[in-house]
């Protein structure tokens, strides 16, 4: 067994197929992923990895499973689901994983060929455990699978409280001890047993408080487009030698040193190195932007950015077109037991529909440039993207402050 000090859920034992999965080099990469990506940008102590996230999906897993009564060979499958469950994740997190699926057709949760190959293939095997249904379960397949991956996830609840504590907001504080202990199967599903309406609720609300402080805040969307589009130019660059499934398997040092080094795109590395931003051109709520804007394609948006920039007059590699997907709240059709039946809770809490007339409202079509062209730029965005509102806001992000420095009519 090993004792591990974690600054979430205090000492985390481990044993077993963990133990041993520990220390392969799969899960010891996830030291040198940040679970935020550029998110430090904004709150500079979340440097947490996805390494000391996974122990703590791995602990509240093997608290879920001893208050299921889980025991044996299918506790240790979902020990490992829950010990490797993001070993799949590329650099910085989720902020390339669009780019790479678009050319793999692989999301994070698709590691059967990771789990299958290499050391982490052999310990599961020594252990009696196949390698492909430790997989499943980390792509929320089969009844345990929810537990790894569903809408009542240990996987959510060790994030929102360990992505809280790091960048030291208060809104992802939630009774995860509750959480787990109120956990049940009912017909095969994951629920919330009978009284815990609120328990769930708590996770809601949770999660629509840190989206727009954190996950979604305008710098951290800006640092993610600027990451993604240097990315993306390194793919295109014939003499980096970079593929996609080699970005994939890449660390965040290993994303830095390529686009440090790679001509085309030292001009982006070096802005993220200094933090040396674009600035919001545009930021349209969802009522002022045309259907077709919202649901373009990668090629599409791509189209509309260059011509913005052919508008402005600017080069198109100073014009970023950032579109949000329509909002969703997953976390609403969390099952819970009322009265002896199962429920979503989005058809027993009158705080889902406020939550999502919220997250409407917070919705933002964000067109970003250079500090010295926002003006120019953002112009122009307005006329190509045909936005149908009387004024846009040119600003700039300083400190994570937003200040209004003009304003605009078509």
């Amino acid at each position: 067994m090993k004792i591990i000090k974690d600054s979430v859920h205090d000492h985390i034992q481990i044993d077993g197929v963990a133990r041993d999965l520990l220390d392969t080099p799969a899960v010891q990469r996830l030291r040198r992923i940040k679970q935020l990506g550029t998110v430090s940008l904004v709150y500079p102590s979340a440097n947490h990895t996805r390494f000391e996230h996974s122990l703590g999906v791995y602990h509240l897993a093997c608290e879920a499973l001893e208050q299921l009564g889980v025991e044996g060979r299918q506790a240790e499958r979902v020990h490992a689901a829950a010990m490797l469950h993001d070993v799949g994740h590329g650099p910085f997190s989720h902020n390339l994983e669009s780019l790479t699926y678009r050319r793999t057709g692989r999301y994070h949760d698709d590691v059967h060929d990771l789990l299958e190959n290499g050391t982490v293939g052999e310990v599961l095997r020594d252990h009696d455990l196949e390698p492909g249904r430790v997989a499943d379960l980390v792509a929320g397949e089969g009844r345990f699978g929810q537990l790894v991956s569903g809408e009542l996830d240990v996987d959510r609840m060790d994030y929102l409280v360990r992505d809280a504590h790091h960048t030291g907001v208060p809104y992802g504080t939630i009774d995860h001890g509750r959480l787990v202990r109120e956990l049940t199967f009912t017909d095969g599903e994951l629920v919330l047993a009978e009284g815990n309406v609120q328990t769930a609720e708590s996770l809601l609300v949770a999660r629509a408080l840190m989206n727009p402080t954190v996950y979604s805040h305008s710098v951290a969307r800006i640092s993610k487009a600027m990451l993604r589009r240097a990315a993306e130019r390194l793919l295109e660059t014939p003499d980096a030698d970079v593929d996609a499934e080699t970005l994939q398997r890449m660390d965040d040092y290993d994303l830095i040193v390529a686009l440090r080094s790679c001509e085309p795109t030292t001009a982006f590395s070096r802005r993220l190195d200094q933090r040396d931003l674009f600035k919001r051109a545009v930021w349209a709520e969802i009522d002022d932007v045309p259907g077709g804007i919202i649901e373009a394609d990668h090629d599409a948006i791509r189209e509309f950015e260059r011509d913005v920039a052919d508008e402005a007059g600017v080069d198109s590699a100073h014009v970023i077109l950032d579109v949000p997907g329509r909002p969703s709240m997953t976390e609403s059709t969390s099952r819970v037991m009322v009265n002896g039946d199962v429920r979503q809770l989005g058809q027993q809490s009158p705080l889902v529909e406020a939550l999502r007339a919220a997250q409407y409202s917070q919705w933002r079509l964000g067109v970003y440039s250079p500090a010295d062209l926002r003006e120019r730029v953002g112009r122009a965005a307005v006329d190509v993207l045909g936005l149908d509102i009387d004024g846009a806001l040119v600003t700039e992000v300083r400190d994570g402050l937003d200040t209004t420095l003009d304003q605009f009519v078509d």
